[in-house]
């Protein structure tokens, strides 16, 4: 019995649920029950009555938000060195110094923050749905964080005055797609299609076709009639994309496009962290509380 027929041998056996993000590796991807964006996932889970393990395959904010979502239910997080670089650059008194600043401003988060800023939000939102979170709220300025170029792209498609912060929080990883690379492959691939996540740079998301989260990313890449995409975001996404569409053809636009902390978690830790249950994500109850309250706020927008 090879590793992945164990972990799913296991699984049933301690009725876990495996979740998987978009970007993590193929193999993780293939032995998870869902694959999906973060919040996709979390509401996943929360569907799964039976289940009594989450064992999620991500990084630290997207376990903190299942754990928040779903009290009930044991989170595992297989390698707790997988933290998101851009939720650490967000700190609770950032926000409460902004909202000194700016005190009739709302404070809308990026799920990609931790719990214990989501506490501090008057609403969560997406990448998939940050636009129409910012146009729900009756307010024309909004505190926004903690990416700054998700911010200057809600500001772009709601015309409202986004305060971002902190002022300059970016994804490592989305900031090494240049506009550049996208122009060589389309020489070679004059016919593809450009479709690009907003934690890109306003430079990047020029030259797309289509601006979308990961889950947007798939849809389109479905329904579109295009056979070839040049892909901004995390490389991780192409075996799904791939799999999904095998008469498609899609390329990463910059190979180097690759997150160390989502490719942290490998078969090998999901089967220990599935054994042993050592890698429990806890959320204290006061901060769940609070944070639940702006997740599931955002839950309401449509």
């Amino acid at each position: 019995m090879d590793l992945a027929q164990k972990i799913q041998e296991l699984k049933k056996e301690k009725k876990a649920v495996i979740l998987a993000h978009n970007y993590q590796r193929p193999e993780v991807q293939d032995i998870a029950d869902y694959t999906g964006d973060s919040i996709e996932l979390s509401r996943k889970a929360m569907m799964e009555k039976d289940a009594e393990l989450i064992v999620f395959c991500a990084v630290d904010f997207m376990a903190e938000s299942a754990a928040v979502l779903n009290p009930q239910k044991k989170v595992l997080l297989p390698s707790t060195g997988a933290r998101c670089p851009m939720a650490q650059m967000l700190t609770v008194d950032e926000i409460k110094h902004a909202k000194k600043q700016y005190p009739k401003a709302p404070v809308v988060l990026y799920v990609n923050t931790l719990a214990s800023c989501k506490a501090e939000a008057d609403i969560c939102c997406t990448s998939a749905n940050a636009v129409e979170v910012v146009n729900s709220l009756n307010a024309d300025t909004v505190l926004f964080g903690p990416d700054s170029n998700l911010a200057d792209y809600v500001a772009e498609k709601t015309r409202k005055n986004i305060i971002p912060i902190p002022q300059n929080g970016f994804c490592p990883t989305h900031l090494l797609f240049q506009p550049e690379d996208v122009q060589a492959l389309k020489i070679e691939h004059p016919n593809a299609t450009v479709i690009v996540h907003p934690e890109c740079s306003h430079e990047m998301r020029k030259v797309a076709d289509f601006i979308g989260s990961t889950s947007k990313m798939c849809k389109y890449a479905k329904e579109s009639t295009a056979k070839e995409f040049i892909v901004g975001t995390e490389n991780g996404i192409i075996h799904r994309l791939q799999k999904e569409n095998p008469g498609k053809k899609f390329y990463v636009s910059y190979n180097g496009a690759v997150c160390p902390n989502m490719k942290l978690t490998t078969l090998d830790r999901v089967y220990a962290s599935l054994k042993e249950e050592k890698t429990i994500v806890e959320v204290p109850a006061a901060v769940a509380e609070k944070a639940r309250t702006s997740l599931e706020r955002m839950f309401q927008v449509k």
